[in-house]
Order: structure tokens, then sequence, then C-alpha cells
């Protein structure tokens, strides 16, 4: 990689939710590694104490996103800190498997709250400095955004709905040069399928299933995501805005 493609976020400040591991640590060390100071957020204090020891870049603060006040404590503590939010990344969300003849409507809000009102929530709350700074959001769905996931459509739905938010957002925003875009992982190493209580053969039996659906042969690595997420908030893609980028070995083309 030369050094015109390298991303360069000197001075700048980028807020990442979800950042105790799998792509929001990946991202939170890749984003500090290209210059930023990065505030990791994350529910677990153990878990982002081993983001924080990662770069000295990173600073960490223990926030469920779903609590009142948390967006605004967010953007706040970045503030106060450094001065401006330069990048927003939406990365925190939950999985679970709900099959319609089990939906409740708790576990509905859950999904809900977490992978939609609170990313809206947390860019409301970060907008008049992403307005002073020009910045960009970047939003994480899935690939199952956009196509279907039987025995859990309403994480499915939760994620069609981040990346239509992502649509409506890019073009209510374009006139202050906020850029917002979307990455759309595919199956990637995380702990998500453990979060959603499933027990670890259950899990193993699923990973061994979506990594033989994928064409290129595996599940994806946290870091090949973070790397699309830092080119989507850099500022030389001055011009790309709306766009939710797949990036899952070639999933959704089967």
């Amino acid at each position: 990689m030369t050094a015109e493609t390298i991303s360069n976020f000197s001075d700048q400040v980028v807020i990442v939710t979800g950042a105790g591991s799998g792509i929001g640590l990946a991202a939170a060390v890749a984003f500090a590694e290209a210059g930023a100071r990065v505030l990791g957020v994350g529910r677990r204090a153990d878990a982002l104490a081993g983001t924080a020891e990662l770069h000295p870049s990173i600073r960490t603060l223990v926030a469920d996103v779903c609590s009142e006040g948390a967006p605004e404590r967010i953007v706040r503590e970045a503030v106060v800190r450094w001065g401006r939010v330069d990048v927003l990344v939406n990365n925190a969300g939950v999985l679970a498997m709900m099959p319609l003849d089990q939906v409740t409507a708790e576990g509905i809000d859950r999904m809900f709250a977490t992978n939609v009102t609170a990313p809206s929530l947390l860019a409301s709350a970060a907008l008049p400095h992403l307005r002073e700074s020009h910045g960009a959001i970047v939003n994480i769905s899935s690939t199952y955004g956009h196509r279907p996931l039987a025995q859990a459509s309403h994480y499915a739905a939760s994620k069609a709905a981040i990346e239509q938010l992502t649509r409506s957002w890019a073009l209510e925003l374009a006139s202050d040069r906020i850029r917002v875009n979307a990455v759309a992982p595919g199956p990637t190493r995380s702990e998500a399928l453990a979060g959603a209580g499933l027990t670890d053969a259950e899990a193993d039996r699923i990973k061994d299933a979506e990594a033989s659906l994928v064409p290129l042969g595996r599940r994806g690595e946290p870091e090949e995501v973070a790397a699309w997420i830092l080119r989507l908030a850099d500022a030389r893609t001055s011009w790309l805005t709306g766009q939710v980028l797949t990036v899952d070995g070639g999933l959704e083309l089967v």
C-alpha cells in the first residue's frame, strides 16, 4: 500500500461504538493507527480496557448506547476531551435468533432500540459538531440488511432500517457537507453468535454453514471490514455519500 492510499486521520476525533470486540475493536485500532484520537464506547469495562491497551490514542467510555442520556454523554465526553467530533461509527448492535413463532414485543423493542434508535439518537447528538467539522457518519449494517434471514427476521429488518436511514441522512445532511455511508459485512469473526445466546456447538455449526455459503470460502476478519470503514470516513472520498458497501466475500451474489 502506497503512502497515497493510506488513510490519514491526524488531528481528527472519532467515536466508535461497540469498541470492545470484533469490528468495533478493529475499527478503533485502525483509526488510531491512522492518527485519530478515538473514543471507544461499549458496555463492558474489561473489554474496553483491552481495546485501550492496543494503542495510546484510544480512550474509552463505558456506556450502554440504549440508556437514557447516553448519546449526549458520549458526544460530550469526546468534545470535552478533544474539542471536536469528525467521525461517528455506529457499530454497536445486537443479534438475536427470534423465529416468528417465538417473537415477543420485548425482543423486537430490544433489537430496534440497539440497532436503530440508539444510532439515530447518537447521530443527532453529534450533529452540531459534525456540521462544524464537515464530518462523516459510517453506519454498520449487514449483508442481511438487504437479503432475507430466516429465524432472525427482525435482525434483518433492523439492518434494512439502518441502510435506509443511511440514504435518507445522506440526502438530509448533504447541504451541511456531512457524508453518510454504511458498511454491510457478511459473516465476520465476532462475539455476536455467543451474544445471541447460542451454545458453542450451535455457534460452530452456524459458522461452518456460513463459511460454506461464502463464494470466497471463509468468514471475514474484523480488520478486513475496518479497512473499508476508514475508507468511507476518509475525507478523500468527499464525493461519496448515501452508499451501502457490502463486504461479504461475495455472499450477496448467491
